[in-house]
Formats: structure tokens, sequence, C-alpha cells
């Protein structure tokens, strides 16, 4: 086993039942945020203007701030109902931590920004649900554990099948 599989094995093995409500939560979250981007883009349109770190076009903008959103309307669904959750999850991080540097920072570290707190909060649930896996009230385990008990009894009837 390399360290990968070797992690997510620890995952998968040490996970409690009410980290399950956390994931659902966070996958709300997310879903809300991608509501959020789609319902008004001419002010995600303002920040990436005001920050100009990119230097994007209003029509590149726009594409960007679609596909962000789309991102997080399918990454919260996923995430939510727990199927391919750490794929989900590996999708959402790269959008959190532009969000963090670019365009959240821009308001300060305080304690009244808390639009940057959010989007620490659920950085670190992502990279935390990255390693331990969507847990046992997901699709995940519930097709892991439908696999398992085909591929037992397959096996108990080749076994019998060879007596």
């Amino acid at each position: 086993m390399n360290v990968i599989q070797k992690v997510e094995h620890w995952g998968d093995a040490h996970q409690a039942k009410w980290f399950a409500v956390v994931r659902i939560v966070l996958g709300l979250i997310i879903f809300s945020k991608g509501i959020a981007l789609i319902s008004d883009t001419g002010q995600q349109q303002d920040i990436l203007f005001r920050n100009s770190v990119f230097g994007f076009s209003e029509m590149m903008s726009s594409v960007a701030i679609h596909l962000v959103a789309f991102a997080h309307l399918v990454g919260g669904i996923l995430i939510t109902i727990g199927l391919v959750t750490r794929f989900a999850v590996v999708i959402q991080i790269p959008i959190l931590v532009c969000a963090i540097l670019f365009v959240n920072i821009s308001n300060g570290f305080s304690a009244l920004n808390s639009e940057l707190w959010l989007s620490v909060i659920v950085f670190c649930l992502l990279v935390l649900f990255w390693v331990m896996g969507s847990g046992v009230f997901s699709v995940d385990h519930q097709l892991e554990k439908n696999i398992n008990d085909h591929l037992n009894r397959s096996n108990l009837f080749q076994l019998f099948s060879n007596a």
C-alpha cells in the first residue's frame, strides 16, 4: 500500500457518525455559496475588478464566476450526499485557496471579516474530509458495502460449487 491508500484506509476506519452531519452541513454551505454566486454575478465581477489580481476582461470574469458557481453547486451536492466525496473536495480546495488569498483577504484580517473566517473554516473542513473520506452515512459507503456483499456472496457460491 502506498501512502495515499494508507491515509484513505485510516480515514475510513476512524470516523465518528456525527462527522456525517458536519459533512452534510459543509456541502450545504458550499451549495448555498454557489447559489449566491449565480444570484449576484455583478457584485462578484466588481470584486474581481476592484482587486484586479488576474486582470480579467468582463467576459472572462463572467466565465470564471459561472465556472466557480457550477463547481460549488455540483460539489456541494456531491459532498452533501457523500458521493465521490474526496474528488468533490479536491475540486473545491483550489477555489477556496483563491477565495482566501485573492478575494477575502483584501478586506483584512479582522473579526469583522466574517467571509474570510468562513472561507478558512470551510477550507480546513475540506482538507479534513479529503483525508477522512465521506463516512458511514454516505452513498460511497453504501456502494462499497453493496459491492463487498456481492463479492462475498459470489465467493461463497464459488466455494460451494467447487466442493
